[in-house]
């Protein structure tokens, strides 16, 4: 009754009536979750959960007996019990608790296969992430890391763009690497922090000083936030680039420079161009290769792998013995947003490992708004706004959406949804049984069952 039930569901299910041939299947096969009654006449469901997670730890097992009493349950989940349930069962609260064990098994495949990815390369590439949209920018680094065209970084804050920066430099055998962000500095003083001066050429200049053009020679000038820079001295830096020759402030003479110049900043900075707050003639002297650094929310799984990267860091800093995240922590970690990108979840692992008090994270170590954050927003296009559409295109334009803003990762544009990954999948196929636009990253399988990416 239970196989059935669940084979209702879109599970793929294998039963027996035999508690060591119940274990013999869970040794030979890979399994989601294992179901088992507690009361049986070759072995009790306590020492069969006892054995199982002996031969396969971490595998969630749910319990079902007849006996509601508070000492079943107590025993049931002192032996690693994931769940108890208890007869007659409600197809539903059974649904339910399968769902659960399901996502609580994949989570901590995908937590231990990230942990081993990190242990054995954990440098190995300038951004750290599987999706598709990071390995577009680590190809690209390899590509122009050699060349000395100037390079524009851009993407939003704290997505990393320092990081692509430092990459490029490291990969290209270059120098040194100076860094200077352009919004830090009084704008009265950037052009002494650039170009350098002369004694005497101000009232503090006590003695001449090489500005950071000169500090770079033979390496790489990082100018971050570029887009901050007032327009007299963009058109100075325009003139710099140019003619490759600094001249210090108060100096008659110029200097030239050999450095590469990469820069970067969070602002559109062809929308700046329009509205006169850029000039177009810097804006296409810095633009020789453009490098688009994703928000964190477009980038999937990468969360994960990110946190499992902080967490190493973090607890080998500060001597934790914290090493884990736990599946209700990165179930968490997917859900949210991150609006400050990759530097938010970095403060957050820091945060969590400071506060962890087990092995591994917990729920509670978690920000509160991390912990209760429910993604509601949804936002609709200007001509969404002035069409009128069925409820069904207007699904599948959803549906498109999310897929896209998670580069394809359908488990969890599922879950962001609020279905599960086989009705997204039976979804998916309908648009394109109805001759609907194609679907982002492809088709959905044909067989769609339980044994879940």
């Amino acid at each position: 009754m239970l196989a059935a039930s669940l084979r209702q569901l879109g599970y793929q299910t294998e039963s027996t009536t035999s508690p060591p041939e119940a274990l013999e299947l869970v040794v030979a096969k890979d399994f989601h979750a294992v179901i088992s009654d507690l009361s049986m006449a070759e072995m009790d469901g306590l020492t069969l959960c006892e054995r199982i997670l002996e031969k396969r730890p971490g595998i969630p097992v749910i319990v079902v007996t007849g006996q509601g009493s508070m000492e079943a349950a107590i025993g049931a989940m002192r032996v690693g019990a994931y769940d108890f349930i208890t007869k007659p069962v409600d197809p539903k609260l059974l649904g339910l608790s399968v769902a659960r064990a399901v996502r609580t098994q994949q989570l901590q495949s995908e937590v231990r296969r990230l942990r081993e990815a990190l242990s054995e390369s954990p440098e190995a590439l300038p951004l750290v992430g599987d999706s598709s949209a990071v390995r577009s920018v680590n190809e690209l680094i390899g590509r122009v890391a050699k060349s000395d065209a100037s390079v524009l970084i851009v993407g939003e804050t704290g997505t990393g763009k320092e990081l692509v920066a430092r990459a490029l430099h490291r990969e290209s055998g270059r120098g040194p690497f100076v860094a200077v962000n352009c919004a830090a500095v009084p704008p009265n003083l950037l052009e002494s922090e650039l170009f350098g001066h002369i004694r005497g050429a101000f009232t503090d200049a006590k003695s001449a000083r090489r500005g950071l053009f000169q500090e770079a020679a033979g390496g790489t000038l990082f100018l971050d936030e570029v887009g901050e820079m007032p327009l007299e001295m963009q058109a100075k830096l325009l003139r710099a680039l140019q003619e490759r020759v600094v001249r210090p402030v108060g100096s008659d003479t110029e200097q030239p420079f050999d450095a590469r110049i990469i820069t970067a900043t969070h602002r559109d900075l062809e929308d700046d161009v329009a509205k006169g707050r850029f000039r177009q003639d810097l804006f296409y002297r810095i633009n020789v290769v453009s490098i688009h650094v994703p928000p964190l929310r477009e980038r999937g799984s990468d969360v994960l792998k990110l946190a499992a990267h902080f967490l190493q860091k973090s607890a080998d800093r500060t001597g934790q013995p914290v090493r884990h995240l736990s599946p209700p922590v990165a179930e968490r970690l997917l859900a949210y947003d991150w609006p400050g990108n990759v530097r938010e979840l970095e403060n957050c692992v820091e945060r969590a490992v400071a506060l962890a008090r087990f092995d591994e994270l917990t729920l509670e170590d978690l920000p509160e708004r991390i912990r209760t954050y429910r993604p509601d927003r949804f936002v609709m296009t200007a001509d969404e706004v002035e069409e009128i559409i069925s409820l069904d295109e207007l699904e599948r334009r959803y549906i498109a959406r999310a897929l896209k803003l998670l580069n394809g990762n359908k488990a969890r544009a599922a879950q962001l949804l609020g279905v599960d990954r086989r009705t997204l999948y039976r979804r998916l196929g309908r648009y394109a049984t109805s001759g609907s636009k194609p679907r982002p990253n492809g088709n959905a399988p044909q067989g769609a069952s339980a044994n879940y990416e």
